[in-house]
């Protein structure tokens, strides 16, 4: 009775230890699946990092792109027709005050009412010794049509490649119902006869736009 009783407890105690290294490697094997699960989250945060940093650059240099020269640098040359198929350059206004205004489309509702009120002020406009044009990357037919349907006095420029939009700022990131893309920037920008720019309007809203233009022209 004295041996079973001793011999019982090693027994039992020797039972006891696999069950302990059995608990152990379940809470290891436990472990090594949340570790994965972690670094599992923490790629993926990395490279949503990293494409937010991506997002960010290519946001800042479309920014640049459309951000265009500042007020007080050199008027980019340009070279383009015009509706009747005549070409237009910076140097054909040398001496004369110029206003270029920027529009995205021919013959849509925005961009007639601002042909039209620049047409509307061009005596008051010549009388302060400045001439405007319009540009957009319409062809030189579509010109020829927008001038005859509106009765527009001012010669439009057909930019088909952007280069001179680019050049100006006027072709960038555009967003409409959440859609982005590359267009025409509604702008406007003043020249002075010393052939610098003078003043600078982005994203122009047409009501009344061309007043505040002719103003500006006015004090110049």
């Amino acid at each position: 009775m004295s041996k079973q009783t001793r011999k019982n407890p090693s027994k039992s105690e020797a039972m006891k230890k696999p069950a302990t290294k059995s608990a152990a490697a379940v809470n290891k094997s436990a472990a090594t699946p949340s570790a994965s699960k972690a670094a599992a989250k923490a790629k993926p945060a990395g490279a949503a990092k990293a494409k937010a940093t991506g997002k960010t650059s290519t946001a800042k240099s479309a920014a640049s792109a459309a951000a265009g020269p500042a007020e007080g640098a050199k008027a980019p040359v340009f070279s383009l027709p015009r509706d009747g198929g005549e070409t237009v350059t910076l140097a054909s206004f040398s001496g004369k005050k110029l206003v270029l205004f920027f529009y995205p489309r021919a013959n849509t509702p925005g961009c007639t009412k601002e042909a039209i009120d620049f047409t509307r002020l061009k005596q008051a406009f010549d009388d302060c010794g400045t001439a405007v044009v319009g540009v957009s990357a319409d062809s030189v037919k579509a010109q020829d049509s927008f001038r005859d349907k509106h009765g527009l006095a001012t010669p439009l420029l057909s930019d088909p490649t952007h280069a001179m939009l680019a050049a100006y700022g006027a072709w960038g990131e555009k967003s409409l119902y959440g859609r982005k893309f590359e267009g025409i920037i509604r702008s406007t920008v003043l020249i002075g006869r010393d052939g610098k720019i003078a003043r600078v309007w982005r994203n122009v809203k047409v009501d009344g736009h061309a007043d505040q233009v002719l103003a500006a022209a006015q004090l110049l």
